[in-house]
């Protein structure tokens, strides 16, 4: 089976670097000649754990190739999928699919055979109808189909969320695209991989629910971290006490400020817009986008406060720039907001990150990047951890309360425990829970913020 996959991006260069290790032929076609450039320099683009392994085995195999010649890698083809971006439209909340559509057109004129074009892409539903007419318009000759095959593949975890999943879905409306969509997936299937065949209306829905509902759990836990903050209670229990519950489980339900990255955000604001063209708003999912922005608008409020005062003059020490751990993408990340806000406040801000400063020095203006967290927290009033790195959670709190002029900590992520920050002469807030003040003593009675933005 041949296989062409149109996109080099996160989840083009994924998918066809893992398809290639099924044993397929596959060419990747890119028009990015920087892009096109590392890669067959055998440097990968993205930061993405074992995609650098992966691609190189297949291409020293010669089963992975890449180029800019879409014509050419297009006829022969099996199976095309197309793995380019969809952004929200520019001042608007849905999804640009001109990239989608434009794919569509070239394929339309190259293809020869029979062919399945798949989008892989994030799209919303009734793109693969769509796709569908503008292929017969462009080619009402051609003998084709239209797959919808959305990808559930994590950020830090995409390799392994490719070669081994909870499920494939495939959208098809005919038996020959079914036929090669599970040959496709046939290395899966037979370890007993789920392979859900459905309408392509559906595997388009399903993309959005299940992104929108796990941004739903985020945005539960974060605003019930509010609440224990008031009352007393300790987010990290009540969330356990919830998550041991079988029919509710623990995975997302960690506080923290807010969800960012390539998905979550573009998803919800999709699925909301085409709930709002259908007559039909989604009223939960409109609260869950409200209730993420208004939090990361708190972050800097909740910065603030833990140092007591204005800061104007203040050096803040941000850990983490990237959206989560293991990945360099910083799209839609917490620290887009709070940088930027600590520094219209006066501040100056010195950050660190271990994979994502390279895209942070891009972003942001006038932010000293240091070498490591140490370093970064030298002279600092406060240090905010803001990314979930492993490298942090071994931090020594008393070295960093020694060297900072204002031993003060806001943990966005809860990476320390109460006990951990006991004794270390750090003044150390966190989410959902009460403060550790320098004496050592967890204050039960001390709520750790009341922002007027949340």
């Amino acid at each position: 089976m041949k296989i062409t996959v149109i996109g080099a991006g996160y989840v083009g260069l994924v998918s066809a670097a893992c398809f290639s290790d099924f044993g397929y032929e596959v060419t990747c076609v890119d028009h990015d000649p920087r892009k096109l450039a590392m890669l067959e320099s055998g440097k990968i683009p993205i930061y993405e754990q074992g995609l650098e392994a992966v691609v190189a085995g297949n291409r020293a195999a010669g089963r992975l190739t890449f180029t800019d010649k879409l014509q050419d890698a297009v006829a022969g083809a099996d199976v095309v999928l197309i793995a380019v971006g969809t952004p929200t439209r520019a001042g608007e909340e849905g999804a640009d699919l001109s990239y989608v559509y434009a794919a569509g057109e070239d394929v339309a004129k190259a293809m020869k055979g029979f062919t399945v074009v798949v989008t892989k892409s994030t799209v919303p539903v009734g793109t693969a109808a769509k796709l569908r007419e503008i292929i017969a318009r462009a080619r009402p000759d051609g003998d084709f189909e239209v797959a919808s095959n959305p990808e559930f593949m994590r950020e830090g975890s995409a390799v392994e969320d490719f070669l081994r999943p909870d499920r494939v879905i495939v959208g098809v409306s005919s038996a020959r695209a079914e036929k090669v969509m599970s040959q496709l997936y046939r290395p899966l299937t037979t370890r007993n991989v789920p392979l859900l065949v459905t309408s392509c209306e559906a595997a388009e829905v399903i993309k959005y629910a299940a992104n929108t509902f796990l941004a739903n759990r985020i945005a539960f836990v974060n605003e019930l971290a509010d609440l224990c903050e008031r009352v007393g209670a300790d987010i990290e229990h009540v969330a356990r006490g919830m998550g041991l519950d079988k029919r509710i489980g623990l995975q997302f339900l960690s506080p923290g400020p807010g969800f960012g990255g390539s998905c979550f955000p573009k998803d919800t604001r999709a699925l909301a817009h085409t709930a709002r063209q259908q007559g039909k708003p989604f009223a939960i999912v409109e609260s869950v986008i409200a209730a993420n922005e208004a939090r990361k608008l708190a972050l800097a409020d909740r910065v603030q406060q833990a140092v007591g005062g204005p800061l104007a003059g203040k050096r803040i020490a941000v850990l983490g720039i990237a959206f989560k751990a293991e990945t360099d993408d910083i799209r839609d990340a917490a620290a887009l907001t709070l940088v930027p806000e600590l520094q219209k406040r006066g501040a100056s801000v010195a950050a660190f990150d271990p994979v994502a400063m390279d895209n942070g020095r891009q972003a942001f203006d006038a932010v000293q990047w240091c070498a490591d967290a140490y370093s970064a927290a030298i002279g600092a009033d406060a240090v905010v951890i803001l990314t979930e790195w492993n490298v942090f959670r071994g931090l020594d709190l008393p070295r960093l309360a020694r060297d900072m002029r204002q031993p003060v900590m806001v943990d966005f992520r809860n990476i320390f425990s109460l006990a951990d920050a006991q004794g270390s002469g750090m003044a150390y807030h966190s989410i959902g829970r009460a403060s550790v003040l320098p004496s050592g003593a967890p204050k039960a009675d001390v709520i750790a913020f009341k922002s007027s933005a949340v």
